[in-house]
């Protein structure tokens, strides 16, 4: 009954009209230059893909780069330390994609040789692929007739179709699941593929998209109906929470001291500032940062910096700075390491971290 059913769907669904406008679209409009693109090394391709997880193509391209510098196939990726890893992503943000994309690195070695499988369901099963990324990983290294459904997918669906419900709603996103299977065409699967990628990105933008110039948009319900700006339907608005961090900056003899930071967790694997006592609500007072500065040695002064806000996916962060100078050492802390301030580019360390050490390295180039 549900294979009758989801056939019925296919049928009703299918557009040929689509595809084919998006596929000609992407022949003469598309982005075809992209260091990722005219490539079937899957290796390559599954990089890029959880790169431009919620991250912009601009800000991958030198990312891509230095990765594949480092580590130009799966068996170096899976063989480097997870420090090099973090230390590579580092600024890039959303470290759990660094943390799943070596997992599953060494996961491909160990259980397909080497070669990311064809399948799109093993794809999905390994860490951080998901199954439109998957999708978009055998589409384009092994021309499979796979159907993907981002956020941009999502966006043109909404519009094109006038969807009125928010996308990420389990039975709205399951119906665009099925759309996306019925629109895919008989052939051409790469160019389809990279073409609805690329309208989500160069066109059906969320804010001003250029319909003048989109080959849907004869088709297009949101600019039929002058509801570009309403759809897709937003996510319910809730308030963000707000907490707030000191940290210590303990800097002595050209150095600064850094807290290798747990696996799991905000900037899990990252080094970074220690904490006197962690995220708190926005609410509660900032703590003296006398006692735990003590723990690293004798306490020379203590001076506020100016404080920097961070906003992750469900809270922004108020970061208080303490720089702390030391009369003397202690001796070595377990889980803390010393870095030179002159090489603090190099430390694998969450972007708001290195944006205030870089500061204080070379306060003239800020």
């Amino acid at each position: 009954m549900k294979a009758a059913r989801a056939s019925a769907d296919q049928g009703e669904l299918a557009d040929p009209g689509f595809s084919a406008a998006v596929i000609d679209w992407q022949r003469e409009h598309g982005r075809h230059a992209l260091p990722w693109q005219n490539t079937r090394d899957a290796y390559r391709i599954w990089l890029s893909e959880i790169m431009l997880q919620q991250t912009q193509v601009a800000a991958v391209l030198g990312y891509y780069q230095r990765f594949l510098a480092r580590c130009p196939d799966v068996a170096s990726l899976a063989a480097a330390s997870p420090e090099e890893v973090m230390q590579l992503w580092s600024g890039l943000g959303y470290y759990t994609r660094a943390r799943n994309l070596h997992a599953c690195a060494r996961r491909v070695v160990a259980e397909y040789g080497g070669q990311f499988p064809v399948e799109q369901a093993l794809l999905a099963d390994l860490p951080g692929i998901g199954r439109s990324t998957a999708a978009a990983i055998t589409a384009f290294a092994y021309g499979t007739r796979a159907a993907i459904l981002d956020g941009n997918v999502k966006r043109v669906f909404a519009r094109v179709f006038g969807i009125e419900q928010y996308p990420g709603i389990k039975p709205v996103e399951d119906a665009l699941w099925r759309r996306a299977e019925a629109l895919r065409p008989d052939n051409g699967i790469e160019r389809y593929t990279q073409g609805l990628m690329d309208l989500g990105a160069t066109l059906c933008t969320r804010a001003n998209p250029a319909c003048e110039r989109c080959p849907l948009r004869a088709r297009c319900v949101a600019h039929a109906t002058g509801r570009t700006a309403e759809l897709p339907v937003r996510k319910p608005a809730k308030a963000t929470p707000e907490k707030r961090a000191a940290m210590l900056v303990v800097v002595d003899a050209g150095q600064v001291l850094l807290e290798q930071r747990a696996d799991s967790g905000i900037w899990g694997g990252l080094l970074s500032l220690p904490e006197v006592d962690g995220h708190a609500a926005i609410e509660v007072a900032l703590p003296d940062p006398l006692a735990s500065a003590q723990r690293f040695g004798a306490v020379d002064s203590i001076d506020s910096l100016l404080p920097l806000t961070h906003g992750f996916t469900h809270y922004k962060l108020h970061i208080h700075p303490r720089q702390v100078a030391l009369s003397a050492r202690a001796a070595a802390v377990d889980g803390y390491v010393w870095w030179d301030l002159d090489k603090i580019g190099a430390a694998p360390l969450p972007a708001p971290v290195k944006k205030l050490l870089a500061q204080l390295a070379a306060p003239s180039l800020f």
